[in-house]
């Protein structure tokens, strides 16, 4: 159960970024319609990798959730805010998910 709640965590760190992105990109009241999801975002990413580490070793799951975090990120600026794809970022970024499911299957 740790490890599911690990991965939502991890999915709710993907959001917070979206919403900086697009807060970036609006204008008006919009703006704070994203900040506000960036910071509910960021609360509820937070309470969930403090519930986890409760149970799970500190060291993997911050990295389990900064990788997911990151390799969420990475796909949210490829597919919706037109960032470039290419050989090196995509191997770098297998890389990333094999190494962060080896952390999981490495740990106890």
């Amino acid at each position: 159960m740790n490890w599911i709640l690990l991965f939502i965590a991890g999915l709710f760190e993907v959001v917070f970024a979206f919403c900086l992105g697009k807060a970036k990109d609006s204008v008006g009241n919009q703006t704070y319609f994203w900040y506000l999801g960036f910071f509910i975002s960021l609360f509820l990413s937070m309470g969930l990798l403090i519930k986890v580490t409760q149970s799970l070793p500190i060291g993997t799951s911050y990295a389990v959730w900064t990788g997911i975090g990151a390799v969420g990120t990475i796909l949210v600026g490829i597919f919706f805010f037109e960032e470039p794809i290419d050989f090196w970022r995509v191997f770098f970024l297998c890389t990333l998910v094999l190494s962060i499911v080896g952390l999981k299957f490495v740990s106890h």
